[in-house]
Order: C-alpha cells, then structure tokens, then sequence
C-alpha cells in the first residue's frame, strides 16, 4: 500500500465527466476490478452510478463520502453525491445536466487548491454540451487554470516509457508558426522543466525540442522558424541550466535509439507528438496537466457515447491516470 493510501482525509477526487457517456462506466468497472492502492471517491450522483452498475451487472457497494481514512475495498466505491438535474439516458446529450458536470470540477478544483484532496482525476467531459447550456467552457486544462489564477499551464501526454508535452495545443495548423514565439517556448519549458522535477521527481530533466519545420528547417532551406526563434531561445535556457536540445527533426527523434538520452519530449504542435504517442500506448496514455499548484491527470480518450451502457468500454487509461496521479502525488 502506498502512502496516499495511509494518509487520513486525504483522499484522490475523480470527477465522472459527461452523465451520457462512459465516465460513470469506467468508473465503475475500475472500482469493480481494480484492487484498491488510494483512497480515491468518485464525484457523480449516486442514483446514476446505480443505474449505471445495473445495466453494466455490476454489483457495487457504492459508499457516501465521508473523510474515510483507507481505501475502499475491490468491488466498493466512495461516492461524493452531486445532484443531477434531469434523468440521464446513456448515450443521449442533455444540456441540462451541463451545470452538474461544472459542479464536479468545481468540488475537485475547490479541494485541490485547500488541500483537502491529494489530486484530481477526470473523466472526459463533452464541450460541446456545455456550451448549448449557455456555459463559457473551453475544457478542463483552462477550467482549472482560471480557478488557480495560472496564467500559463502545459499539455503532457504519457505512457509508461514517453512522455510528451505541447508547446501549442488546439490551434489550426496554420496558426502554430505565429504562435510560436520566445516568450511561449520560454514559460513552456519552464512549467515543463519545474514539474519532471518537482512531480515527477527528475533531479535534472533532460528535454528533446521538435523543430517546428521538416528536419528542423534543415539550415534555413524549409522554414526559419528554428533559426530565428527556436534554437536562439533553447540556447538562453541552455544557459540558465535547463538542459535542452537544439531543435530536432521530429521524423527521426521519436526513434528508441534518439530517444534514450530525454526524459521528456516537447512539440511544437499537437499532431505532430502525440499520434506518435497514442500509437505507442493507446488505452495506457494519460493527459497530465503541468503548472497547475496540485496534480491533474485525466484520460487520453473522450465520451464515446456510443459506447455508454454497453458494457464495451475500456477502463485502462483511466486506471494509469489514477496510478499517474498517486505517483505524482507521492513524489510531490
């Protein structure tokens, strides 16, 4: 057992994400088949954990919340109760419950940021949803931002063997050359170096840079994003003591052999890391948020409403984003 597991009132909060879709069922199929090595408490209303257990068959003893100090035992969950406002129907989108998805977020951010829970753990919301609610929402990574008063968080995605972190995310293709500037690549790699330090417990991180261009630009002859921006600004960093490369061509570094010497991966765009990434280690893969004051894991997948009720949901990358998380917290 861990020391998560042995520390009182200290629990782990999963938030169970959309109603409609499979947050719930893997939940439940975690807490169904998963022996227990934290206190972790699902935020969910109870009543649709319980109609979710029974169309799944499972048998459950769903447990009100209640600063229990050990872990539930295999086949029990813990349940902080949050209240619906509409009957759920699996696979069906209903705006009203968009209100209940934000309560979840907003107990975890609340008991994060007072220390009352160790860590937070996410199961895919649908933003879309949220929005036709009438809700400004954007995702989980700038909600909890704005609830800290971060200014600046990164996107790291992980398997048990890569790790790789954003410098721009959800952007058009077209936009990512303008938005990468000195000043980005600055405040990235710095919450990026912080936090392999400070959360993953790397006493010298060692970073792999992407170039942004094909083969880094070779020489100015396919971009010159790598000798006007990129390689001037990993060189000041180099100089503080953050041991950086020089801009890599992507093609060839995400290869065992030029992989070996890095602890962590940073690109320069969202598609060109993590299909990488997700190749390697769907279903293991987890969403890591770096800068936040408390840690922040989530799955690497989405609602899959399709799949909600089914019994056909993979609960995998929602098992390795809690054991991320108990990790995480125990080197933190």
């Amino acid at each position: 057992m861990t020391n998560m597991a042995r520390e009182v009132n200290k629990p782990i909060y999963l938030t169970t994400g959309e109603p409609t879709g499979i947050g719930p069922d893997i939940t439940l199929l975690l807490a169904a088949h998963t022996p227990p090595t934290a206190v972790w408490v699902a935020l969910a209303s109870m009543q649709l954990l319980a109609e979710r257990a029974a169309m799944l068959g499972l048998t459950l003893q769903l447990i009100p919340w209640q600063q229990q100090p050990t872990p539930a035992a295999q086949g029990s969950l813990y349940v902080l109760d949050i209240a619906l406002a509409a009957p759920v129907q699996a696979g069906v989108l209903n705006p009203a419950n968009s209100p209940y998805v934000i309560a979840q977020l907003h107990t975890a951010s609340t008991a994060a940021l007072s220390g009352t829970c160790h860590a937070i753990v996410t199961a895919p919301v649908h933003k879309a949803v949220i929005n036709q609610a009438g809700i400004a929402f954007s995702g989980h990574t700038e909600y909890f931002a704005e609830q800290a008063g971060v200014a600046k968080v990164v996107m790291m995605l992980a398997t048990p063997t890569l790790k790789v972190a954003l410098t721009t995310t959800h952007l058009p293709l077209k936009a990512v050359p303008s938005a990468i500037t000195a000043e980005l690549l600055t405040q990235v790699i710095s919450i990026l170096h912080h936090d392999l330090q400070h959360k993953f417990a790397i006493s010298q991180p060692r970073i792999a840079v992407c170039g942004l261009n094909p083969h880094a630009g070779e020489n100015g002859y396919l971009g010159d994003e790598e000798i006007n921006i990129i390689n001037p600004t990993l060189n000041v960093l180099r100089n503080q003591g953050i041991h950086v490369s020089e801009a890599l061509a992507a093609d060839t570094l995400f290869t065992t052999e030029h992989l070996a010497p890095y602890d962590a991966v940073l690109a320069m765009y969202h598609d060109q890391g993590l299909p990488v990434l997700k190749a390697q280690g769907f279903g293991e893969a987890v969403n890591i948020t770096l800068g936040l004051p408390y840690v922040r894991t989530s799955v690497d997948h989405g609602t899959a409403l399709a799949l909600a009720g089914t019994g056909q949901a993979h609960y995998s990358s929602l098992q390795a984003a809690l054991h991320m998380a108990v990790t995480l917290s125990h080197n933190g």
